[in-house]
């Protein structure tokens, strides 16, 4: 579906399919982890959109990142008592992005055009989500911010890791993520097993929100170096559940009633530039430092980056001819098909 709207409304040098940017506009996608928020006003880029958030009291505003005044980025900036002060001219912007106070005329009424582009703001999984343009279809299940397995059930620990910046597409990572192919090949100094490198087969299940994958193998998820208490010939379940376009997470069935969700929020800077955001929930191992399951997460995260940011093309071929494919790839198939349905372009992301 085209939307000629929408060559009106790009941000400056966008780096996607006017269409392409219209679809991901209409989608809810983090942009900083809340808890940094403490420090101050943070910078973000969402779809080539500059923004920036920051606190309001117990709220939390995301607007352009751009003082109406004179153009000046509001992240230069620092916070200011339940607002944000510009560094230029000291102009002070509080509640809904609106202008507060001008120092150079603090008796002037303030018009319209000195109040700050806002968007709609959700807290979820210790994440600032957000989303550019209104819904299309605002019932759809899609249009929701994806559903995380467990952080808020009892005897779970929810943790944020540090996010980190790929150089690559959010398709490409999000894709990295569901495969299971890959483990003894990327994964050596983590969890992989190059020894262990045979897919069995699975079948992913389409659903309203986009499909779930119940994978079982014989592949373990302890770290490389620790040592395993699964009983012998224990069959691993990693579930997966898609929220198109571009989160997942997955449950790792360890033994007895263990399990560990990690969530893959890829937030789409640019057509080449991702941020990805990492919410992860655990019911066992909790007397381990959050720090030390920062930095595992940082080192499997760090494998997949290398691996997105050589991948050429850079964007996600959607017709199927571009590409080779193995029958390990059902996951791939059910994404790539996923995006199709909802209108992406062929070459998404070029």
């Amino acid at each position: 579906m085209n939307h000629p709207q929408a060559q009106t409304e790009l941000p400056r040098n966008c780096s996607f399919d006017a269409n392409d940017w219209h679809i991901l506009s209409q989608s809810w996608f983090p942009v900083a982890i809340a808890a940094e928020l403490d420090r101050g006003p943070i910078g973000a880029v969402l779809l080539d959109q500059q923004l920036v958030i920051y606190r309001n009291g117990e709220n939390i505003v995301v607007a352009d990142d751009l003082c109406p005044h004179r153009g000046v980025p509001l992240s230069m900036g620092s916070q200011d008592g339940d607002g944000i002060r510009c560094i230029y001219h000291g102009l002070r912007f509080g509640a809904g992005g609106r202008c507060e106070h001008v120092p150079a005329n603090p008796d002037m009424h303030i018009p319209e055009r000195l109040h700050l582009k806002t968007y709609p703001v959700e807290l979820k999984y210790g994440l600032v989500w957000t989303r550019l343009r209104p819904q299309a279809q605002p019932d759809h299940p899609r249009s929701a911010i994806p559903t995380m397995p467990h952080w808020d059930d009892p005897g779970f620990q929810q943790i944020n890791c540090p996010s980190i910046d790929i150089g690559g597409f959010a398709g490409r990572q999000l894709e990295g993520f569901i495969d299971v192919a890959h483990f003894g090949f990327v994964h050596l100094t983590t969890f992989g097993d190059p020894n262990n490198t045979v897919v069995p087969s699975y079948v992913p299940v389409t659903n309203a929100v986009g499909f779930s994958v119940d994978y079982r193998s014989s592949v373990a998820n302890y770290p490389i170096g620790v040592e395993s208490n699964a009983p012998e010939g224990f069959v691993w379940l990693r579930h997966f559940e898609v929220h198109l376009p571009f989160t997942a997470s997955i449950t790792v069935h360890f033994p007895g009633d263990a399990r560990l969700v990690v969530m893959n929020c890829a937030s789409p800077m640019t057509s080449r530039q991702t941020r990805l955001f990492c919410p992860i929930a655990r019911n066992f191992d909790l007397h381990i430092p959050v720090e030390a399951v920062h930095e595992f997460n940082r080192r499997v995260f760090e494998e997949d980056r290398h691996v997105v940011e050589a991948q050429k093309p850079e964007f996600l071929p959607l017709d199927p001819t571009l590409e080779a494919h193995i029958s390990a790839d059902r996951s791939s198939f059910a994404y790539r098909k996923g995006l199709r349905a909802m209108g992406f372009s062929p070459i998404f992301a070029a």
